[in-house]
């Protein structure tokens, strides 16, 4: 398998907040009404709690919504987990596919990331945890995020607005544009 080419090839802006293309990673939506802890158990994920993500030995799982679960491990494990997760889910109306492609990852680093997302997203930023996710929009474009710490934030949207996404947030993290929201 030949490494991916990710939407961004890389890049980066570093302000007061930096913003770098995560490295290539496996996702998978996983849709279904049913019962999903053993399929997940199957890949070694937890079933996360609303609106959380959670980690586990075979990587990360985040809720979507009620019966949407965003699967992220390494692109190598993608198709053995769709598998496991087709013999686990049969006879369960479910939809598992791999979205890697469709899809890319930033990563928002800095003591004033809070106050960047708060600048493009309308979420209460100050009392979101770490591990909790939220859909919603930045500006103009769709995404998810979570806060992994008090300093870091990934960020998921569409590959096709990925320059989008990073040019935002490298605006608004310029030097010289805090606010100092949180201070």
């Amino acid at each position: 398998m030949s490494d991916p080419v990710t939407a961004l090839a890389g890049m980066r802006g570093d302000g007061y907040v930096t913003v770098a293309e995560a490295p290539p990673v496996g996702m998978i939506t996983l849709r279904c009404r049913g019962d999903v802890s053993a399929a997940l158990a199957a890949l070694d994920l937890p079933v996360p709690a609303r609106r959380r993500i959670e980690t586990g030995a075979g990587g990360g799982i985040a809720w979507m919504s009620p019966d949407e679960w965003l699967i992220l491990l390494p692109r190598a494990r993608v198709a053995g987990a769709l598998a496991t997760l087709g013999t686990a889910l049969d006879g369960v109306p479910h939809l598992a596919a791999d979205v890697s492609d469709a899809r890319a990852v930033l990563w928002l680093e800095g003591d004033r990331v809070r106050e960047v997302l708060a600048k493009a997203c309308p979420v209460d930023i100050a009392v979101m945890e770490p591990g909790e996710v939220r859909r919603t929009r930045a500006a103009q474009i769709a995404v998810a995020f979570w806060m992994i710490d008090d300093r870091t934030a990934e960020v998921i949207c569409f590959r096709s607005v990925a320059h989008y996404a990073l040019d935002l947030f490298v605006t608004l993290a310029r030097p010289g544009s805090e606010v100092g929201l949180f201070d």
